[in-house]
């Protein structure tokens, strides 16, 4: 008997999959978004103080950030929550018609709600309140949050249009670790398919909406300490760029719609074509 599920399998499993998460209770949905965001927000604040310090080897110091991160999507699949990168593959569902447009906007509405309450919670927790980022770990907080509004422009590619593809490229492998999660019958099965796509998108500098929904809090509270300022390397007057509203206009929104393209279109939708769309 084996012990994980074979693609076409899979792929008809995310119409039930679909079909329970558009029928829980708006708190519901709502509390188990947030338990996400925290998750997610758990696995940032990691992989931040991961980061700090001198790192020899580029390359190494990128692999060990990302393979710490994966912990947030094992804390969000095997204790369960709701995640709305991963829930893009409910796709499936509204394709198949099995749930309605309405259904899928509700589920995607109150869970991307939930995951922003959880993750800016966490990083006040963590970088307001806790004094955790007060040094160096807030300095590397507040310079990962200001490379992601302000990332410098390549070859003419606007900054908009490259972290548009970076979140494609992210949702894409979020979603695929996703299903080979549900496709693993153990527990060991599922970190371990969870922990090769995670490591995968982080190390490559691809961009997930919620994690950033940390990432930017953390930087914009760190930077109450002036020992987390001076440890940036920058003056802040430079960092008045990074602000509320910066975090908005220059990342999550052009990254959530990248997220939606690697995840509904590019994973839900192709797989629901593959083995879906014959088999009502």
């Amino acid at each position: 008997m084996s012990n994980f599920l074979p693609p076409a399998e899979l792929a008809k499993a995310f119409v039930g999959v679909s079909k329970a998460k558009a029928g829980k209770g708006a708190l519901q949905l709502l509390l188990l978004g947030i338990l996400a965001g925290v998750f997610i927000g758990f696995a940032a604040h990691l992989a931040t103080t991961v980061a700090t310090g001198n790192w020899v080897v580029f390359g190494l110091k990128k692999f060990f950030i990302g393979a710490v991160f994966s912990v947030g999507l094992m804390l969000v699949i095997i204790p369960g929550s709701e995640l709305w990168t991963g829930n893009n593959l409910m796709f499936v569902g509204l394709l198949n018609k099995d749930i309605s447009l309405g259904q899928l906007l509700r589920n995607w509405g109150l869970v991307f709600v939930g995951n922003f309450i959880g993750s800016i919670m966490l990083a006040w927790f963590i970088a307001k309140m806790s004094g955790l980022t007060g040094g160096a770990v807030g300095g590397t907080a507040i310079n990962i949050a200001y490379g992601k509004i302000a990332t410098t422009v390549t070859d003419g590619a606007s900054h908009n249009v490259m972290y548009f593809f970076r979140a494609i490229g992210c949702n894409w492998l979020v979603c695929l670790a996703v299903m080979m999660a549900v496709a693993a019958k153990d527990i060991g099965g599922k970190v371990l398919a969870i922990f090769f796509p995670i490591m995968a998108f982080v190390t490559s500098g691809f961009e997930h909406v919620i994690a950033n929904m940390y990432f930017i809090p953390a930087g914009i509270f760190s930077k109450s300490y002036s020992g987390a300022v001076a440890a940036s390397g920058k003056s802040l007057e430079t960092l008045s760029a990074l602000n509320w509203g910066s975090m908005w206009t220059d990342n999550l929104l052009i990254v959530t719609l990248g997220n939606f393209v690697g995840g509904a279109i590019f994973t839900a939708a192709v797989y629901w074509w593959l083995f879906v769309r014959d088999t009502k």
